[in-house]
């Protein structure tokens, strides 16, 4: 059996791994997530994830490291989480009615080839017409402040979306097609199971 390694502390990637009948162990990785403003979206989120994985795959000598970032942005501004109640309401009125796209940089490292694959993944997701009051509401659950673009579609926040195209689990928080397509590349998709 491969060892499978999560380089993330976030409960919905974990998830999403066990959806899929991995079993994997988690080592957060202590990259941080700052200067979201000064690269393309794509670039940014697969660099944080390269750095991710890489930062992991130094401390253990065996295994498959998953490294990810997941961003939301509209045109080329990028948001990361927000930095309190009122950051994460002014995300929301910003996105509010329009299409935005959620981005997640995926890096795969594998240990025995110290072979690395990197990847962005795009989904685009509409927000439906939202008054002040639902903004309000969803602010006070405190859901959005530790989510990119100030929200989590897989909670209370898919009251706030119309449409999404492309992958689910991407805007959840990592592609689990992509995934799927790296680990079985490296020979490794059913040694983690």
């Amino acid at each position: 059996m491969t060892r499978l390694i999560l380089a993330s502390e976030s409960p919905r990637r974990a998830a999403l791994l066990r959806q899929i009948g991995l079993e994997f162990e988690v080592i957060p990785s202590s990259v941080a997530e700052e200067g979201t403003t000064a690269a393309r979206p794509a670039s940014y989120a697969k660099k944080l994830a390269k750095s991710k994985a890489r930062a992991v795959s130094k401390q253990v000598d065996e295994g498959i490291i998953i490294g990810a970032d997941t961003v939301v942005c509209l045109g080329d501004r990028i948001f990361g989480k927000p930095k309190d109640a009122e950051d994460a309401a002014n995300t929301l009125k910003l996105l509010e009615g329009k299409v935005h796209r959620v981005v997640t940089g995926i890096c795969v490292i594998d240990k025995r080839s110290e072979t690395a694959v990197t990847k962005a993944v795009t989904t685009q997701v509409k927000f439906r017409k939202l008054d002040a009051r639902l903004i309000d509401w969803y602010v006070r659950t405190g859901e959005p402040l530790d989510k990119a673009g100030s929200y989590g579609i897989q909670g209370r926040g898919a009251v706030l979306i119309e449409w999404i195209r492309g992958s689910y689990s991407n805007v959840v928080g990592l592609p689990l097609e992509t995934l799927s397509v790296i680990l079985e590349g490296m020979k490794a998709f059913a040694d983690c199971k």
